[in-house]
This record gives structure tokens, C-alpha cells and sequence, in this order.
């Protein structure tokens, strides 16, 4: 895919914008990205057509609840293992209902953070499909306590 952004991106993107104000980009035509609800889940929509709904925790935070012992010990996977058993909880509360709805779970990982990422595939040129899973996901994820 070249760096300018597709034709059908940038009509979405123009499109969305009355209906998710909250969306924000993190680079020039980059991904547009909004907090679900207040409990830490983010909502990502891609250039490429990927629709994201994650959950994660900044290695930092896991550090700090760690802090009682020696986190300074451990190693950046224990630390990754040890955030992947604090999101489980928020994590397998919606599992179930986003794997039945076509996505699709992954772990990812880097140096700052660990989340879990359901991710699903969605048609660039149909916008009021692509609202309508954003909508599902904000009602289905973001009000839900």
C-alpha cells in the first residue's frame, strides 16, 4: 500500500467525523482512535480496513503495582506476564461476544505495553456498515460496566 491514503479512506473519514467527534488520529491520515467507555478499552479504525477493539496495560503501570517487591528484578517478559494476568479480567468480560461477532483475538506486545486486540475486517467503501460496528462496539463495550 502506497503512503497516500486510498480514496475510500478518505471518504470514510469524512464521514465519521459527525458521528464519532471523539476520533482522534494519531498521525496525518494514520489510524482514527477513541477511548470506549472510561475503562481503559480503545476502539481503532485502520487505513488497510481493520476495525480494533483493545485493551491494554502500559508496562510502567504493572511495574508500579509490582512495586511492593522487586520489579527491578524482573524481566520485561515476567513483566508482560504479569500485565497479561491484570487485563484478563476486563479482557474475558467481552471475549465471548466479540469472537461470536467475527472478531478475531491477538496479544500484542512491545516495550511500553501489552494488549489484548480483537480485530476484524471491515469494508472501507460501505460507511454505514463500518458505523454500524463502531456503534455496536461503543454500545456493546463502551456503556457496559
Amino acid at each position: 500500500m502506497s503512503d497516500e491514503a486510498s480514496p475510500a479512506w478518505s471518504s470514510l473519514r469524512v464521514s465519521l467525523a459527525p458521528t464519532f467527534p471523539q476520533l482522534q488520529e494519531s498521525e496525518a491520515g494514520g489510524a482514527l482512535a477513541m477511548e470506549l467507555g472510561s475503562d481503559g478499552w480503545l476502539l481503532e479504525l485502520t487505513p488497510d480496513g481493520r476495525l480494533l477493539c483493545q485493551y491494554g496495560m502500559a508496562l510502567e503501570d504493572v511495574m508500579a503495582l509490582l512495586s511492593d517487591g522487586t520489579p527491578e528484578d524482573l524481566g520485561t517478559d515476567e513483566i508482560a506476564k504479569q500485565a497479561k494476568y491484570y487485563i484478563q479480567p476486563a479482557v474475558s468480560k467481552y471475549r465471548t461476544i466479540l469472537l461470536k461477532s467475527g472478531f478475531s483475538e491477538q496479544t500484542e506486545m512491545n516495550d511500553d505495553y501489552v494488549a489484548a486486540r480483537f480485530e476484524r475486517n471491515v469494508d472501507l467503501t460501505n460507511p454505514t456498515a463500518v458505523q454500524d460496528l463502531m456503534r455496536w462496539c461503543v454500545k456493546t463495550i463502551g456503556v457496559a460496566r
